[in-house]
């Protein structure tokens, strides 16, 4: 008898066969071995997505992988993280069918598909917006600002939930509309100290996360400011969802006056969200367990 994964993923070639999709992402740290079947794939890219550096070595030919920080994720926001995290690298665009497979490792089998219309797929993001980050800041910059957000709102810091906001690009005029509210904790560094691809930085940044304010980031990763204070106000055009807080609200606004990029965690809920032009395109909610 066949094993439930071997029989989810053949289903899974069939359907992307059927559909032509781009992609197939497959959650990695699910299953021990990658039983997909020899030649049942016509022109679909595989996937891996893993939240381990080095995923075991599979059996089929990889397009590439996907690292998801090593955090509690439900099912649907390890397919959010690996889709926005697919855009931004270019591994998929707007217009792009893809499947995802995934499940819980624990449970230790695949048992959910996923198939997505990137560009029509409002439930999960809105993509359009992922395409223009991807044209404005590099994908590892994204990715790294993505995963340390999540990681901090799962983990908290020394043990306490964490709120904050980071924003990303268009500095001159998110600087233009905000104002320090402490002595910048950045000032005066090198640009490679502050660089948020600076392995050291990481830890600096979870510390300066319980400050009040935001942090502000160069589109290139360099990070200009903590503390900062959002001055623009969220036009009144723009709705959010009920129960957002003056976090989100400031997030909205600077990001409906500027072509800057913000990730907000909430500290009453744990939950990510991500705003582009005044808009909420991608939650991604804390596990409940």
């Amino acid at each position: 008898m066949r094993s439930l994964n071997t029989l989810i993923l053949e289903s899974a070639c069939m359907i992307a066969n059927e559909i032509e999709a781009k992609a197939l992402l497959v959650y990695a740290d699910v299953i021990q071995d990658y039983p997909i079947p020899s030649g049942m794939l016509d022109q679909t890219d595989v996937i891996l997505v893993s939240q381990h550096d080095s995923p075991a070595e599979p059996s089929a030919e990889i397009t590439s992988v996907l690292h998801l920080p090593p955090i509690p994720l439900t099912r649907v926001g390890q397919v959010k993280l690996a889709v926005v995290m697919g855009l931004a690298a270019g591994y998929v665009a707007a217009g792009d069918k893809i499947v995802c497979l995934t499940g819980i490792p624990d449970f230790g089998s695949l048992d959910c598909i996923f198939v997505l219309d990137i560009g029509r797929e409002y439930e999960l993001l809105t993509s359009t917006y992922v395409t223009e980050i991807a044209q404005e800041i590099p994908s590892a910059v994204f990715e790294a600002i993505l995963n340390l957000a999540v990681e901090l709102a799962s983990q908290g810091r020394e043990g306490k939930p964490v709120g904050t906001t980071f924003v990303i690009g268009d500095h001159d005029n998110v600087m233009h509309y905000s104002r320090q509210t402490i002595f910048n904790p950045f000032h005066g560094y090198p640009e490679e100290e502050r660089h948020l691809l600076n392995p050291q930085l990481r830890e600096t940044l979870k510390e300066f996360s319980a400050l009040d304010g935001a942090f502000v980031i160069r589109d290139d990763g360099v990070v200009i400011s903590a503390g900062r204070h959002l001055n623009a106000a969220l036009n009144s055009s723009v709705e959010l969802p009920q129960g957002l807080g003056s976090r989100h609200v400031a997030a909205a606004g600077i990001t409906s006056v500027t072509q800057a990029v913000a990730i907000v965690i909430s500290e009453s809920t744990g939950d990510v969200r991500i705003f582009k032009d005044g808009d909420t395109f991608m939650e991604i909610e804390k596990p409940s367990h």
